[in-house]
């Protein structure tokens, strides 16, 4: 594996996410992912970066949270940083496939409060390529400040299957086993209507096509749409509720297909989402206060 010196490339607005979906899929038959693969050391820093408040309120409505305070939940940075993150996932430097890429977990560190009319500076870069059992996951890491103190950051994981690969440990962000750990106690039951997933992809600019629409996913192996991974932990965390400081990790289990019914279910500061009367498990996670009591 060859080394690089990390380089700073400084951005004038999002990058659209249009095109380079469709870069990543062109160049994806021409990867070959392995973890030691190099990976690009580029970070991408987005300065004076202002909220639409339009579409932050869209996104309130389709993932549960309150709208109107001068607040941004605690996912939507994440929102924010998807496209430069895309931008550094479709470019030829990066080692593993924009097809079938699956995000497999999040880690979120929010250290204060975060107004939805401040300005904030967006960083994104590839932590790092590691050995998974299914193939070699790659970890993107965002960071959010405002007036230079990092106030939130992110590690998200993205899975790219392949043969070969010899993992040096436990596999994170893997499938529950068919046994899998007793359910949390069920809170609520949701009906989760077929236009989900392009009502979050309008709110978040994420318009992949396995959540818009049956045929599309199709294209993909899916034998319907499925809902947006991000939807369903931002899903959870309205409902379950985070403090200004916190701390949240969840990991995506299984897709969610749409139309579909599902129960939340959650104790103490874990959270789980399920399906088929409680033997699929979707997402699992846990949430509590920074610094942890």
């Amino acid at each position: 594996m060859t080394t690089a010196n990390p380089t700073t490339t400084t951005l004038t607005g999002p990058p659209a996410l249009a095109p380079l979906l469709a870069r990543g899929a062109l160049l994806s038959p021409l990867k070959r992912p392995r973890p030691d693969a190099d990976f690009p050391r580029t970070r991408l820093v987005l300065p004076g970066l202002r909220v639409d408040l339009a579409r932050l309120a869209a996104y309130e409505r389709v993932c549960g949270f309150p709208t109107g305070a001068d607040a941004l939940p605690v996912t939507y940075p994440h929102v924010l940083g998807f496209p430069s993150a895309m931008r550094l996932m479709s470019g030829r430097d990066f080692p593993l496939p924009l097809l079938g890429l699956v995000h497999t977990s999040i880690a979120v560190t929010r250290y204060a409060a975060m107004p939805a009319t401040a300005a904030y500076e967006l960083t994104t870069y590839v932590a790092g390529l590691a050995p998974h059992r299914r193939g070699t996951e790659a970890t993107v890491a965002t960071e959010v400040r405002a007036d230079g103190e990092v106030v939130w950051e992110s590690r998200s994981t993205y899975l790219a299957r392949h043969g070969g690969a010899k993992p040096s440990g436990p596999a994170h962000g893997s499938p529950a086993p068919a046994s899998g750990p007793a359910p949390l106690p069920t809170h609520r039951e949701w009906r989760i209507a077929g236009d989900v997933g392009r009502r979050y992809g309008a709110a978040s600019g994420d318009r992949n096509p396995i959540h818009l629409h049956p045929l599309t996913a199709r294209l993909f192996g899916f034998p319907r749409a499925i809902a947006h991974g991000m939807w369903t932990v931002a899903r959870c965390l309205a409902e379950h509720g985070t403090p200004d400081a916190t701390v949240v990790r969840a990991e995506f289990r299984a897709p969610v297909l749409l139309p579909g019914t599902v129960t939340y279910g959650a104790e103490g500061g874990r959270f789980e989402l399920r399906g088929d009367s409680g033997r699929r498990l979707h997402l699992s996670g846990e949430a509590g206060p920074y610094p942890a009591a």
